[in-house]
């Protein structure tokens, strides 16, 4: 079953391949201000529709991935591969969707801020 949600303005839409079993509450120094959770899938089954100059991308640290944001309401909606390979991720942030989906949806906090590990099993 796919899903579509979208930033708060419309200007982004997402449509999820299929519902996901789990997500990602993170606390890294990034995920911590933007929030989430996130779902994972393989990088290109994700449809992303917005016009060329609806979207800006911030890249840090290791500058492997983009997180992405609405350029008009400001919501971060995905981060992508800066250089997508097969097998790659894409993450998308689950809080642009029904919130009857993300209710629906395991959480797992993980700690991107300091042991890289999920903080339960």
């Amino acid at each position: 079953m796919q899903h579509t949600g979208s930033c708060h303005c419309g200007a982004v839409r997402l449509t999820l391949p299929a519902t996901p079993e789990t997500a990602t509450s993170c606390n890294c120094s990034l995920c911590r201000r933007v929030g989430g959770p996130w779902v994972y899938f393989e990088w290109g089954t994700v449809t992303i529709d917005a016009a060329p100059d609806a979207m800006q991308a911030y890249v840090q640290g290791d500058k492997t991935l983009r997180t992405m944001r609405c350029r008009h309401c400001g919501c971060v909606t995905h981060w992508e591969p800066i250089s997508a390979e097969p097998g790659g991720k894409h993450g998308v942030h689950l809080g642009n969707f029904d919130p009857a989906l993300i209710a629906s949806v395991r959480i797992r906090r993980f700690d991107g801020a300091e042991t890289w590990k999920f903080l339960e099993e």
